[in-house]
């Protein structure tokens, strides 16, 4: 007689549980044969589910469970019913299992399965094209299951963290009002409103900044988010983060509650103690140490800033195209790779290809000889003994040490060097291509400019959003220089990538006013962009600040994943496309009718 599992006999243990203290018991397990072995009577699978795996055994004894399981191939869903064995010495120790096997009396096969187009396993050398096209396959392989089970624990430990603390998890709408500023929106046409369109939110800023005006106080969110954007290794056009608002705080509070968060979650999922508080650092520091505002400080390379070296010396220095940039207004940057760590000459000319792979025109470098002669370098053909030995002191160069010069404008300058940097330290062994290699380095970016400058338009523009409160001492200079305004805006990193950023909001009416006018927004355009917000703070709205964290990054840097795609169970490629179920797809005409849009075909190049 059938065993009625399921209906009556419920599953007992997961493939993950079974030890030697399991030994004569009768269990009942449901999960995909992972793999199938006849050995000439007996028959052996390793059942899988979410938890691991277990040995089975099938004995001719029971006689309608080893028929049935002489029809086993790979990936059929199946239960069944028997008693724990030991293995004796006969152990497996890779897995968490392998002291036992289960001796089973009693098999049904739920489901039968195709071939599958790869093979479920941990290391699979299937495309990843092929992969994400099967994804309900991919995410059978352990690794994508631990990443995701961890994932679901860092939800849950956020949750309680931050309920912990006061805060009250609050929902935002997904579809609200295009306001300008920050990333491209997804635009949804609305049916009911013909010529309007919906945006997706790249993030509930204003909305929070609304339940602060509300008076809840503290509010959090795990969220999804929507951006419009070219897509890269950390980068996917819908994404979640970890979204929190607190009113009456300065940003030390702030810093001092994600420092909690961040901590809890490595020592709960990691079991590693985060020193806290953070390290932290002067925007303008970071960008002269490591050309960017994310740098990673496992490791040394630092940059160092020669344009007063080079502006010291003139055109007398010998080296025109440097005092030329210079005179542009522009910087130059050198940084040293060490002779303990020595490249080849030909690794050396590579890293002018790279530089260039990164918008530099060429990359100008020194090796450093006895005396602190240089060598090949045709800098040294005309450089003054004087800018040389000022250059060796200023970067420290010592004999058999490289030196490689970057100089021009200086956004591009930051950015190769930046690139630079990281692609050395990978050369060298001194981080890993991608994971932490057991190092946590967390820092605080702090006090970044308020504008940036927009060279195309020639005007200042919101280096953040226009709400972000400039340092009370600066508000002097919102109207006679700009660019010289700091702010209460600060971003966490970790090992070279941004997990989160955030600012402390402009709640002052006036001084709102002053930015707006710094930004070239008059008082109708405001309102027209921003008046419903506008309108809010108006109504005794509390000083409050926020910030939102990355979650996707910090799965995959906490997981150690090679990309955004490793740690989202359906993601987009990278040209933003699912080939799974073939979004984005087409729609007829009489959708579009019903939303009053026409497609128009791209002109031919």
């Amino acid at each position: 007689m059938a065993v009625p599992f399921i209906s009556e006999v419920k599953r007992t243990h997961t493939c993950g549980q079974l030890t030697a203290a399991n030994v004569g018991e009768e269990v009942v397990l449901f999960g995909w044969v992972h793999n199938r072995r006849d050995h000439g009577g007996a028959v052996f699978i390793d059942l899988r589910d979410r938890d691991g795996l277990t040995q089975v055994v099938f004995e001719p004894d029971s006689k309608d469970a080893h028929e049935t399981a002489g029809h086993l191939r790979l990936e059929y869903c199946v239960g069944i019913k028997g008693k724990v064995l030991s293995r004796g010495k006969n152990v497996n120790p890779k897995m968490k299992t392998g002291e036992i096997e289960v001796k089973a009396s009693d098999l049904t096969i739920f489901n039968r399965s195709e071939p599958t187009p790869f093979l479920i396993e941990d290391n699979v050398e299937t495309s990843e094209e092929k992969r994400l096209a099967h994804r309900y396959l991919d995410l059978r392989r352990g690794p994508l299951q631990k990443t995701l089970m961890t994932r679901s624990k860092m939800n849950t430990l956020a949750r309680s963290y931050m309920a912990g603390n006061g805060f009250l998890e609050l929902e935002t709408p997904f579809m609200g009002k295009y306001t300008p500023g920050g990333a491209r929106n997804f635009l949804v046409p609305s049916r009911l409103n013909p010529g309007k369109f919906y945006a997706l939110a790249e993030s509930p800023q204003l909305y929070k900044q609304l339940f602060m005006v509300a008076g809840f106080d503290r509010y959090f969110q795990i969220v999804k988010c929507f951006r419009d954007e070219d897509l890269r290794l950390d980068r996917q056009p819908e994404f979640t983060q970890i979204d929190v608002e607190m009113s009456f705080v300065t940003q030390d509070d702030i810093f001092t509650i994600i420092e909690g968060l961040l901590k809890k979650l490595w020592g709960e999922v990691l079991g590693i103690d985060i020193p806290t508080p953070f390290q932290r650092m002067d925007f303008y520091e970071s960008m002269a140490k490591y050309g960017n505002d994310k740098p990673d400080l496992r490791f040394g390379l630092e940059h160092t800033v020669l344009t007063d070296v080079i502006r010291e010396h003139g055109a007398a220095g010998g080296v025109p195209m440097m005092w030329d940039a210079v005179q542009d207004k522009g910087i130059v940057k050198a940084m040293v790779v060490p002779a303990e760590k020595a490249l080849s000459r030909a690794e050396s000319d590579k890293l002018e290809d790279f530089a260039k792979q990164a918008g530099a025109k060429g990359l100008a470098r020194a090796k450093v000889g006895e005396g602190g002669e240089w060598t090949q370098s045709p800098l040294s053909k005309t450089i003054t003994p004087a800018l040389r030995q000022a250059i060796n002191q200023a970067v420290n160069a010592k004999t058999g040490d490289l030196i490689l010069f970057q100089f021009g404008k200086e956004s591009l300058v930051h950015t190769v060097m930046a690139n630079l940097r990281v692609h050395v330290a990978k050369k060298l062994g001194l981080i890993p291509e991608y994971g932490s290699g057991g190092q946590w380095k967390f820092l605080w970016v702090v006090n970044p400019p308020l504008f940036e400058f927009d060279e195309e338009t020639n005007t200042w523009a919101a280096a953040h959003h226009a709400f972000t409160r400039p340092h009370d001492e600066d508000v002097q200079y919102l109207g006679t220089d700009p660019g010289r305004v700091k702010c209460h805006r600060y971003d966490v990193v970790l090992n070279g990538f941004e997990i989160g950023g955030g600012s402390i909001r402009l709640h002052d009416p006036k001084v709102q006013s002053e930015v707006f006018k710094a930004l070239g927004i008059q008082e109708e355009e405001a309102r027209v962009k921003f008046g419903f917000l506008l309108d809010a703070l108006k109504y005794g709205a509390p000083p409050h600040g926020g910030i939102a964290l990355g979650m996707d990054r910090l799965v995959m840097l906490l997981t150690g994943a090679e990309s955004l795609r490793d740690v989202i169970p359906f993601p987009k490629t990278k040209t933003g496309t699912d080939t799974m179920t073939g979004a984005p797809g087409d729609v007829d005409e009489k959708q579009l009718r019903d939303l009053h849009v026409r497609t128009v075909p791209l002109p031919q190049k």
